[in-house]
């Protein structure tokens, strides 16, 4: 299972470099040395940006991919390089496109700690826990609120649906990919409504400018996963995803860095 690159939207936007570099070039790398130790499956992270501005919501495998940003422009090309190792070599994967991942471990024991920290829902914690204000990137898109629209899915179900790939592919699956979300969009505004809701406090916010190469919207069919590997999200409501992560806060205080915003 394939879990290391960088994933920030707008840093790839900024050192494309390095994210070829990184995502692309390391990728290639792990991939040759798995060829060469005969090791038959592989199960990619990818992302929804894969798709850049989608055609029609919500997005299904087939819609036609078209990043707008370096970071899907690198994990695309991995997604179609994977199938020439599969016939050239016979090494069989499953992508899996995440949406936004999203909450801890529900027992406590697994968080999200990032340094600095780039995700919405630990960021807007931060801003209610008397850390920085938290800066929203464009309230201007066409959305109901002005603010970017997405859809989050808990790392459990994740880590679900890695196990169901993991199978697939010990059982003889295709090579395919699944994009992995709950099918539910969900505003900024309307996570900070569910944070404040969660922790009992404001969460201070701010207006900043869009950021380069984010969608306004972006939301998972997630018919094809359950079709083929039975994946259900047991997390389904947001409220539950960030009851998730502010316990796992609250029970490690001091886990934001200065600047993390």
């Amino acid at each position: 299972m394939h879990f290391a690159a960088w994933l920030s939207v707008g840093d790839s936007v900024h050192d494309p470099a390095g994210y070829y570099a990184n995502n692309v070039g390391g990728t290639l790398a792990l991939l040759e040395a798995m060829v060469r130790e005969s090791v038959p499956h592989l199960v990619f992270s990818s992302t929804a940006a894969v798709f850049g501005e989608p055609e029609r919501v919500p997005i299904a495998e087939d819609q036609p991919a078209r990043p707008i940003n370096p970071y899907g422009e690198t994990k695309l090309a991995i997604e179609r390089a994977l199938p020439h190792y599969a016939r050239a070599y016979g090494l069989r994967s499953v992508s899996l496109r995440y949406f936004n991942a999203a909450g801890a471990d529900p027992e406590g024991d697994l968080g999200e700690d990032h340094r600095p920290e780039i995700h919405l829902i630990p960021r807007a914690i931060e801003a209610a826990t008397g850390g920085r204000a938290l800066q929203v990137f464009g309230d201007d898109y066409p959305t109901p609120d002005g603010t970017c629209l997405r859809d989050y899915v808990h790392v459990t179900d994740l880590a679900d649906a890695h196990h169901l790939a993991l199978d697939a592919l010990e059982r003889g699956a295709s090579p395919a990919a699944y994009n992995l979300g709950n099918g539910r969009p969900h505003s900024v505004r309307q996570v900070i409504e569910v944070v404040s809701r969660v922790t009992g406090r404001e969460v201070r916010w701010q207006a900043a400018p869009r950021r380069p190469g984010d969608p306004a919207v972006l939301f998972a069919s997630n018919a094809k996963i359950q079709g083929e590997l039975g994946w259900r999200p047991r997390y389904a409501d947001l409220e539950a995803i960030v009851d998730t992560a502010w316990r796992w806060h609250r029970a490690h205080p001091g886990g934001f860095a200065e600047g993390d915003c």
